[in-house]
């Protein structure tokens, strides 16, 4: 059996893996799925249809898989998946999906999400990224692997944050921002590259200055959209350290649906 401490309420039909630890007050509903290792601090509140991997770390007063902050949203079956190694601090709010789009939010694995951070329904989150205090996250938007918000970061609807990307305290994303730009301000704008991120993650100088070139082309030679997307997929097709970063680009500008962070 799981450690459920005697006050919390575990629902008969949550399922919960025998490492389950279940602390205080902490309250898990019915629709609730918890793999090996997981622990739910005191008062945390876990509900709706949601499925949660193994070793999630969920601390006091969250509340995960609530329905969505959507008028629209009218009961039906939507849900919540959330993948392996996660940390989810004080006072985080994950909701479930909606029907306007796929009926569920996702959170990979080993994503480090602190205090106050709010992620809304249908978001889709990848990997390894970073929200620091009080990002905020609105409906139907994507973060890319390795990304990381700065605290107070706001992400209008329907956003796209590409790969390795890094905002500033308080930025406010409007549009689209591209794999390994950095931005700030409010509303943001692009500062060149997150060059240190991708050299702590072992990127080659090489692969670097291919992407710090791609930059230049997106930004700085006054090609439109589409022109400097041309460009960049010629550039992916000569080959060589960085092709494969430049062809994430070029990937995630195919997909642009906001315009960029310029």
């Amino acid at each position: 059996m799981a450690s459920i401490h005697p006050t919390a309420i575990v629902d008969r039909e949550a399922e919960l893996d025998a490492s389950v630890e279940v602390g205080p007050y902490a309250v898990i509903g019915p629709g609730v799925r918890l793999h090996a290792g997981c622990t739910v601090a005191a008062h945390a509140v876990l509900e709706g249809r949601t499925t949660i991997g193994r070793n999630n770390h969920i601390h006091a007063f969250a509340a995960i898989g609530g329905v969505p902050q959507d008028k629209k949203y009218g009961g039906e079956p939507t849900r919540l998946e959330i993948g392996d190694d996660n940390t989810f601090r004080e006072y985080v709010t994950v909701n479930c999906g909606t029907v306007q789009d796929q009926g569920v939010s996702r959170i990979g694995h080993r994503n480090w999400i602190m205090a106050y951070v709010h992620i809304a329904h249908d978001c889709v989150v990848g990997d390894d990224t970073i929200m620091a205090n009080c990002s905020q996250l609105a409906g139907h938007v994507e973060i890319g692997d390795w990304a990381i918000l700065g605290g107070f970061t706001g992400v209008h609807q329907y956003c796209k944050i590409g790969a390795h990307a890094m905002t500033g305290v308080g930025t406010v994303i409007l549009h689209d921002l591209p794999p390994f730009v950095m931005a700030s301000g409010n509303t943001a704008a692009a500062h060149g590259i997150n060059s240190e991120g991708l050299r702590r993650r072992g990127f080659s100088a090489a692969a670097i200055n291919r992407v710090r070139s791609a930059y230049r082309t997106l930004y700085k030679s006054g090609l439109g959209l589409e022109e400097a997307r041309a460009a960049l997929q010629a550039d992916q097709a000569e080959g060589g350290p960085g092709a494969v970063e430049v062809g994430r680009l070029v990937d995630f500008l195919s997909r642009v649906s906001r315009g960029i962070v310029r």
